[in-house]
Order: structure tokens, then C-alpha cells, then sequence
């Protein structure tokens, strides 16, 4: 390896290599960049250079810097991929700007920069692939971690790379005039010399896609790769076209070897066609240079090639027939005899003899090219070698600190465990020391009893079992102490756990039942002591004081043990009345909450009687079927508040259940009133009175009802048969503005729920595809401002499209599922028309869906053409929004909540609204960006003419309100006259005669 690069000598090759001159960049100066690369290990160097340079100015020196950059990341250091990826926002921005220029150099750039952009993020996802993607098949299937959906995912990648390289190449040449020779031209070579480093890309591209594609074919079905086989034939049409053309260049005849692609494409679905398929191989001949290093001769050039040729012509013959005579090579006067023939076959033995000479060192040239070709190559090995060969070790550095890491956590749990085991140890320590303790209270009642028997047998030993006796007293008193201190602690925790008192308290009582046992051993006891003195007397006369004085011992003992009797009846009595003090805390306790949950539930339901008459409410409109599912669900929460109501009549301990009733049956009646407020602005006016005044009846009779669950006397006679009298009021009134149905049979309804649902993706992709061809058309005929405000409104408006085509697919599966668990045995058909109202609704949002996607895409026609407006354009978004929760709305009426179906819908539903906000604030921007507010100078006018104007300012501030009042009561006339014709269609003037009694199945049925 040569020395070291001067940083000067780099930077002047840089700036050589991309300059303003519409010539292609030497190979020379190219090669120094990519030296200079390798020497300083990075980019550093190149990228301060090119900072300076006005690339976004000039379209050929951002040109030239595209073949330099490209040739880097091929070629130079694997550093200089981590040094440019700080610049990528700025290439991007670049591509950008110079994509608005149509012609010239101008799409060139921004489809090379494009291209650049999308080499270096694969490159960054793919890091075991090299810049000059030289990869063997076993690096190929590492790079897969055998793993098939990294081998997905990587194909995928490579289909985008080789789009973008098949791009530059269609681009460079629908930019060349093919009539001419333009190949042999400084401004042909100047366009045509970067596609040199596309060939090469595009040969590796071709051949690692068609064995990720074997290999896919040989892990997946065939139809899961349809699209890859898709994409792969469109590719391979266009590069056989482009290496077609390509090879028939004169620039590319002497400069590479192009390789030219199968008649047919591979064959996928047949695995042994791998063994038939041909790595396409780019040469580059030896003996050709660079198309960088070999500019086009001019005149002037020509003329000094000729001069120097001549000049190495006559040196040669001078060396062989002296000066004198190479100096008057025609004077045959002085040639010493030599005659015209022999002059003639020297020069062509000279001649010959150049010829040979030329040919050995052309032959010497080719040779030494060939070997810098392969130490060239094997170089490349060796640093992808030792590239891999670091990351392996960097990868194992990585392994180990995880490792490493592992290792502390593990040390950490286990000081933990260590620390749990002690504590566990001197927990068990303490419960046997309490066991030793308990055990030898016993032995000590044990030795009292056998100490008793010793003193009726053995009189000597009398005062010995007196002492005994009192020191049993003295534990007898300790174990009093004892259990005084444990029912002090039993009754701490009494006020704070209610629910172990009965527990406690029957642990307590078995306590004293065995204290009454062991007092009851004592009286036996002592009675046999009694009856032993009578059989001992006459053997121990001699011992009869001795015997009164024992006498009067068990006398005192007698009344020792009464006086501990009495006490125990103390404590007994004691521990009675303590137990009725927790039984009241406890029921005074149960009574708060149900008070409390009482009180919450009015609150609840005034704040939503409250809510009735707000603008927040007023603006919202409700549906007859979602008030009767409302009302369906208190009907089932009465039953149940009936059942917690017995439960706890039958056992006052357990309060749950009624209290989640109570609570339920709140939420319900809250969200039962607001339902049906909304429910009014859509009815005609009789019946949305009649509903309004059962629906405040219904709340009134509710609060009544909650109110008698408080008291205990109240509880029992509590009664909600008039709360579910304003229920059923309230549903027959909803039954009656339940639409009408369509003028079709109920046995159509479910082939026109398909149809509609196909029209209205029909509609959408329709809208699609005319929202692409307006893009489109912007592209083709706007500039500046206007075409980037139409991309972004016109890229929103698709966004929407696209979002509402996922939400219809969702909405199908989920009515799929709700026809398949709901309609039993029967078929769809007769599903549809048993809930034909349900059905209808979903009609009604499929065609509200396709209208306002139609509407939306003609209102972004008008506004691209600039005869539209911005705000056509925002409520047509609102309006389609509506439409698409109208649809969810209906989709979902009957769904089970827990349905994976539903909550996809639920999440299509939120993508809508994200991208009706995203054409919403795309318009608003657009609008803010072409409207441009005029200033008004007041400095020229006077003070009267600053007045004048304030008053005429005032007054069409005046005019505008007026008319903005005329509007919106307008706007209430058309919304009401809206309800009145959607209420004639729906058949809500129609009086229904039959009752509701279908409510009560349906809530019979749902329990």
C-alpha cells in the first residue's frame, strides 16, 4: 500500500471529478476519491468539499457528484456509508426540488438522488451486504438467518432497489436522442458513463432475486407469491429491454461486456429450473479503459497525437540509421550507395519490427491490467472477509455483554432468593418458638393434674403441690392476660376486616370452651383429692394437722378457682357484646354504601336529565333501533337489580351484587335518556314530545325506585313495575319511528346487502383511481406551489380512500360473522329478512358511503382545476366521515363485543377519522398557502380617510353577520325539512298499531 493521501491532493481530485464541465468524470479522479477513502477510513474529506459546492444550483455538477457518490458506495471504504447517512433528509430534500424541473438534467438528478437514497437504506437494513453487492450463495442465505420471512422481507427490499435502478436507466435514455450517435458526444458519454455502475448493480440484483425467489417457492404456497412473481416479470421485461439496448451502444461495445437475459423467465413453480438459471456476469475488458478516462479527441488533440507519433517515429529511426541520416531522410545522394530498393525494405522491416513492438507491449499492458483486475478483486474479497470477520466479532462482543448482563440479573435474583429464604427461615424460627411456647403451656396444665394425683398420694409432697397449684394460678392468670391482649388485637382488626369477625370469633369461643374443659379437669381433680383425704385418714393420723392445713389449701383453692370462673363469665359476656357492636358496625357499614351508591346514581342520572337541553347534545342525532337496544339492556338490568334486591333480603351479609346493580342500572338509564334525546331531533314533533315527556317520567319514576332501596322497611316493598311502565311507553314510541323498510321483498334484502356493499367498493375504487389520474394530471400541467398543494390534498383524499376501502372489507367480515352465529339453520337470505330493519340500515350507510366518496372526488376535481372551493372540499370530508360511522354504527348493532371483527372495525373506523383530519388539515394548509393576505398601508391617509374606513369596515362587518345568521337558520330549515322527507321515506308519519311485546322476547332472548 502506497502512502498516505495529502488531504490537499484529495480535495483537489474531488473537486476535478464533479465539476461544471458536461463531460464524463475521470476514471483518474475517481480513483483518487475512492484511494482517499480507504486511506483516511471514511468520508470525512469528501463530504467538507462537497458541502461547498452549489449542487442545488447546477444540474450537471449534481450530476457528476451522483456518478462520484455512486462509486463510492461501491467501491470506497464501508465507512462511507456511516458517514453520509447524516446527509440522506438533505439528498431527499435535493431530489425534491430538482424533480420540479421537467427538462434536462433537472429529472435526471432527482431520480439518481432518488436512487442514492434508497441504495443507502438497504444497505443500512442489510448490513452483510457490500456496496458492490458481491455476495456468494452462502453469505446469500446467511444474510436470511434461515429464516423465511427475512428472505421475504429481503426480496421485497431488492424489488425496490431494482425499481429505482431500472428508473435511472429508462430516464437516461428517454432523455438521449437515439437518432444520432449521441454515444460518441462529451454530453452522451456525460449521462450514459453512470449507468455503467447501474449494469453492474442491476446484474447482482436480477441474480439474488431469482434465488430468494427458489427458494421462497420451495417454503410457500404458490398463491401467497403471486405478487412477487408479478413484479418479478415486469422487472425482467424491462431489463432485458434496457441490456438489450444498452449492448448496442457504441460508448458500451469497447467499454463492458453487458450480459444478455433468457428468451423466457425463469419458471418458479418448477424447483428444478434453478439448476437451469445463469448468473448474468458483467465484464469489463482489460484492455478497455474507463469511459471516464477516455474523453472524446478533438481536432487539436488529434494534431498532437499525431505530432508526438512522428517524433517517436523519427528517434527510432535515427537510432537505427544514424542522425545524418535520419536528418534528409529523401537526400539519396549521401546514403553511400544505397539505392531506393533497399531504403524501401528497411523501412518495412522497421515497420514490422514497431508493429511487433506494439503488439508485445499492448500484450505486456493487457497482462499487467488483468493482474491489477485480480489483486483488485481479491482485495475486495479480503476486506469483505475481514468486514464479515468484524462484524462476527462485534456480534460475539455484543453476545457477551448480554450475556454478561444475564449473568448480573441471575446474581441479583439469587441474592434476593437468599435474602426470601432468610426471611422464610426466621419466620419459621418464630412460628416454632410460638409452637414450643403453646406446648409447654400445655405440659404445664399436665404437670398441675399429675401434681394433684402426687398430693393425694403422698402427703409429705402436700406444700409441694400447693406451690404447684399457685404457680399453675399464676400462668392461669398470664394465659387470662394473654388472652385479654389477643381479644384487644382481635378487635382492632374487627374495624378494619368485617368480613374474618366470624372467623375471630369462633376461634375465641373454641379457646374458651378449652379453658372451661382444663378448669373443669381442675374441679374433677380437686374433687378426687377430696375423696383420697377421706380414704387417707386413717393412714395419715399422725399428719392430721398437717391435713387441716391442706384442707383449708384446697378450701382457698376453691375459691380461687370460682373467682376465675367468674371472670371467665366476664369475659365471655364481654366478647357477646363486642360481636353485636362488629354485627351493627357491619350493617351501619352496608347501609353507607348502598346510601352512597344511591346518591351517586341520582347524581348521575339528574347530570344526564341536565344534559338534555346543551348544544353539545342538540347537535348529536340518535337512531330509533340504537334507543331500542338501550332500552332492551335496563330491561335486563331490573331483572337483575330484582334478583340482587332477594339475594340480599335472604342473606343482609352479601351487598355486592345490588350495589353493581344499582351502579348498572345508573349508567344505563343516563345513557338511556341522552340516546333518546337525540333520538328527538330526528322524529317528527308529536312523537319526539311524547318521547322527551316519557323519557323525564322515566327518570322521575327511576329515582323513586332508588330511593325506596335505601331503608330497610322500604326494601322489602320496593316495586319498579312503574319504572318499566315508562320503559315500555318509551319502546312503543321507539317502534313507531323505526323506519318503514324499502319497496322491495324481504327476500331481496340480502342480495341487495351484497350488492350495495359492492357498489359502494366499486365507488371507492373508482374514486381511487380518478384521484390518481387527477395526481397525475398535476404533475403533468402544475408547478410550484399549486402542484405541491394538490399533491398533498389530492395524496390525502387517497389516504381517505384507502382507509375507507379497509374499513368496507372489515365491515363485510364482520357482518359475515354476525349472519353465521346468528341465523342458526336458516340460510343468509332468511336472516337478512328476519332483521330486515337491520338490514335496511346497513343499505342505507353503503349508498351514504359511495355518495360521499363520488361527491368528495368531484369537489377535489374542482378545487385542482381552481374553479372549487376549500370548504366543498372539508364538508364533503365530514360528510363521507358520517357515512363511514353510519356504516359502522349498523355493522356493530348486533356484533359480539369480544369479536376480533368488531375491534378491526373499530380500528378502520379510526383510521377513517385519521385521514378525514388529514384532508381536513391538507385543505386548510393549501388554502393558507395559495391565499395570500394584502396588507393594507395605512400611511398615506389622513385622518379622516382612516375613519371613513373604520366605518365602512364596521358596516360589512354588520352585513356579514346578518347574512351569517340567514344562513345558519337557513341551514336549520334544510336539516329539518331533511329529517321530514327522511321521515316520510322511513315511514315514521305511519302509525304502528301493534305493542312492543317483541322487546320483552328480545331481553327473554339475550338473557
Amino acid at each position: 500500500m502506497c502512502a498516505a493521501l495529502p488531504s490537499s491532493l484529495l480535495t483537489v481530485s474531488i473537486n476535478k471529478a464533479i465539476n461544471t464541465q458536461e463531460v464524463a468524470v475521470k476514471e483518474k479522479h475517481a480513483r483518487t476519491c475512492i484511494l482517499g477513502t480507504h486511506h483516511e477510513k471514511g468520508a470525512q474529506t469528501f463530504w467538507s468539499v462537497v458541502n461547498r459546492l452549489p449542487l442545488s444550483s447546477n444540474a450537471v455538477l449534481c450530476w457528476k457528484f451522483c456518478h462520484v457518490f455512486h462509486k463510492l458506495l461501491r467501491d470506497g471504504h464501508p465507512h462511507v456509508l456511516k458517514d453520509s447517512l447524516r446527509y440522506k433528509n438533505e439528498l431527499s430534500d435535493m431530489s425534491r426540488m430538482w424533480g420540479h424541473l421537467s427538462e434536462g438534467y433537472g429529472q435526471l438528478c432527482s431520480i439518481y438522488l432518488k436512487l442514492l437514497r434508497t441504495k443507502m437504506e438497504y444497505h443500512t437494513k442489510n448490513p452483510r451486504f457490500p456496496g458492490n453487492l458481491q455476495m456468494s450463495d452462502r453469505q446469500l442465505d446467511e444474510a436470511g438467518e434461515s429464516d423465511v420471512n427475512n428472505f421475504f422481507q429481503l426480496t421485497v427490499e431488492m424489488f425496490d432497489y431494482l425499481e429505482c435502478e431500472l428508473n435511472l436507466f429508462q430516464t437516461v435514455f428517454s432523455s438521449l436522442d437515439m437518432s444520432r450517435s449521441v454515444s460518441v458526444t462529451t454530453a452522451g458519454q456525460c449521462r450514459l458513463a453512470p449507468l455503467i455502475q447501474v449494469i453492474l448493480d442491476c446484474s447482482h440484483l436480477y441474480d439474488y432475486t431469482v434465488k430468494l425467489l427458489f427458494k421462497l417457492h420451495s417454503c410457500l404456497p404458490a398463491d401467497t407469491l403471486q405478487g412477487h412473481r408479478d413484479r418479478f416479470m415486469e422487472q425482467f421485461t424491462k431489463l432485458k429491454d434496457l441490456f438489450y439496448r444498452s449492448s448496442n451502444l457504441q460508448y458500451f461495445k469497447r467499454l463492458i461486456q453487458i450480459p444478455q437475459l433468457p428468451e423466457n423467465p425463469p419458471n418458479f413453480l418448477r424447483a428444478s429450473a434453478l439448476s437451469e438459471h445463469i448468473s448474468p456476469v458483467v465484464v469489463i475488458p482489460a484492455e478497455a479503459s474507463s469511459p471516464d478516462s477516455e474523453p472524446v479527441l478533438e481536432k487539436d488533440d488529434l494534431m498532437d497525437m499525431d505530432a508526438s507519433q512522428q517524433n517517436l517515429f523519427d528517434n527510432k529511426f535515427d537510432d537505427i540509421f544514424g542522425s545524418s541520416f535520419s536528418s534528409d531522410p529523401f537526400n539519396f545522394n549521401s546514403q553511400n550507395g544505397v539505392n531506393k530498393d533497399e531504403k524501401d525494405h528497411l523501412i518495412d522491416q522497421l515497420y514490422r519490427e514497431i508493429s511487433e513492438l506494439k503488439t508485445q507491449l499492448e500484450n505486456m499492458k493487457t497482462e499487467s491490467q488483468r493482474a491489477v483486475l485480480q489483486l483488485k478483486g481479491r482485495i475486495s474479497e479480503l476486506e469483505a472477509e475481514l468486514a464479515e470477520q468484524q462484524h462476527l466479532r462485534q456480534q460475539a462482543v455484543d453476545d457477551s455483554e448480554f450475556l454478561r448482563a444475564e449473568l448480573d440479573e441471575l446474581k441479583k435474583k439469587r441474592e434476593d432468593t437468599e435474602k426470601a429464604q432468610r426471611s422464610l427461615t426466621e419466620i419459621e424460627r418464630k412460628a416454632q418458638a410460638n409452637e414450643q411456647r403453646y406446648s409447654k403451656l400445655k405440659e404445664k396444665y399436665s404437670e398441675l393434674v399429675q401434681n394433684h394425683a402426687d398430693l393425694l398420694r403422698k402427703n409429705a409432697e402436700v406444700t409441694k403441690q400447693v406451690s404447684m397449684a399457685r404457680q399453675a394460678q399464676v400462668d392461669l392468670e398470664q394465659e387470662k392476660k394473654d388472652l385479654e391482649d389477643s381479644f384487644q388485637r382481635i378487635s382492632d382488626q374487627a374495624q378494619r376486616k368485617t368480613q374474618e369477625q366470624a372467623e375471630v370469633l369462633e376461634s375465641l369461643k373454641q379457646e374458651l370452651a378449652t379453658s372451661k374443659q382444663e378448669l373443669q379437669v381442675l374441679q374433677s381433680s380437686l374433687e378426687t383429692s377430696a375423696q383420697s383425704e377421706a380414704k387417707w385418714a386413717d393412714q395419715i393420723a399422725v399428719l392430721e394437722k398437717e391435713r387441716g392445713s391442706l384442707a383449708t389449701t384446697v378450701t382457698q383453692r376453691d375459691e380461687e378457682l370460682s373467682v376465675l370462673q367468674e371472670e371467665l363469665k366476664h369475659t365471655q359476656v364481654q366478647l357477646s357484646s363486642t360481636q353485636e357492636s362488629v354485627e351493627q358496625l357491619a350493617k351501619d357499614q352496608r347501609k353507607a354504601l348502598l346510601m352512597e351508591s344511591r346518591k351517586a346514581a341520582e347524581q348521575m342520572i339528574e347530570a344526564a336529565l341536565s344534559q338534555l337541553e346543551e348544544p353539545a347534545v342538540i347537535s348529536c342525532a340518535g337512531s330509533a333501533d340504537h334507543l331500542l337496544s338501550k332500552i332492551k339492556s335496563v330491561y335486563s338490568c331490573i331483572e337483575q337489580l330484582e334478583k340482587s334486591r332477594s339475594q340480599y333480603l335472604a342473606c343482609p351479609g352479601d351487598i355486592s351484587g345490588l350495589l353493581h346493580s344499582v351502579t348498572l342500572l345508573a349508567h344505563l338509564t343516563s345513557d338511556t335518556v341522552l340516546h333518546g334525546s337525540t333520538t328527538c331531533l330526528r322524529a317528527p314533533p308529536e312523537p319526539a314530545d311524547s318521547l322527551t315527556e316519557a323519557c323525564k317520567q322515566y327518570v322521575k319514576e327511576t329515582l323513586v325506585y332508588l330511593a325506596s332501596l335505601e331503608e330497610e322497611d322500604s326494601l322489602e316493598r320496593a316495586s319498579s313495575a312503574a319504572v318499566r311502565s315508562c320503559l315500555s311507553r318509551m319502546a312503543a314510541i321507539g317502534e313507531e319511528l323505526l323506519p318503514r323498510g324499502l319497496d322491495i321483498k324481504q327476500e331481496e334484502l340480502g342480495d341487495l346487502v351484497d350488492k350495495e356493499m359492492a357498489a359502494t367498493a366499486a365507488a371507492i375504487e373508482a374514486a381511487t383511481t380518478r384521484i390518481e389520474e387527477m395526481l397525475s394530471k398535476s404533475r403533468a400541467g402544475d408547478t410550484g406551489v399549486k402542484l405541491e398543494v394538490n399533491e398533498r390534498i389530492l395524496g390525502s383524499c387517497t389516504s381517505l380512500m384507502q382507509a375507507i376501502q379497509v374499513l368496507i372489507v372489515a365491515s363485510k367480515d364482520l357482518q359475515r360473522e354476525i349472519v353465521e352465529s346468528g341465523r342458526g339453520t336458516a340460510s343468509p337470505k332468511e336472516f337478512y329478512a328476519k332483521n330486515s330493519r337491520w338490514t335496511e340500515g346497513l343499505i342505507s350507510a353503503s349508498k351514504a358511503v359511495g355518495w360521499g366518496a363520488t361527491i368528495m372526488v368531484d369537489a377535489a376535481d374542482l378545487v385542482v382545476q381552481g374553479r372549487g372551493k376549500f370548504e366543498e372540499l372539508m364538508v364533503c370530508s365530514h360528510e363521507i366521515a358520517a357515512s363511514t360511522a353510519q356504516l359502522v354504527a349498523a355493522s356493530k348493532v348486533k356484533a359480539d363485543k369480544d369479536s376480533p371483527n368488531l375491534a378491526q372495525l373499530q380500528q378502520a373506523s379510526r383510521g377513517v377519522n385519521q385521514a378525514t383530519a388529514g384532508v381536513v388539515a391538507s385543505t386548510i394548509s393549501g388554502k393558507s398557502q395559495i391565499e395570500e393576505t394584502d396588507n393594507m398601508d395605512f400611511s398615506s391617509m389622513t385622518l379622516t380617510q382612516i375613519k371613513r374606513q373604520e366605518m365602512d369596515s364596521q358596516v360589512r362587518v354588520l352585513e356579514l353577520e346578518n347574512e351569517l345568521q340567514k344562513e345558519r337558520q337557513k341551514l336549520g330549515d334544510l336539516r329539518k325539512k331533511h329529517y321530514e322527507l327522511a321521515g316520510v321515506a322511513e315511514g315514521w308519519e305511519e302509525e304502528t298499531e301493534a305493542s312492543p311485546p317483541t322487546l320483552q322476547e328480545a331481553v327473554t332472548e339475550k338473557e
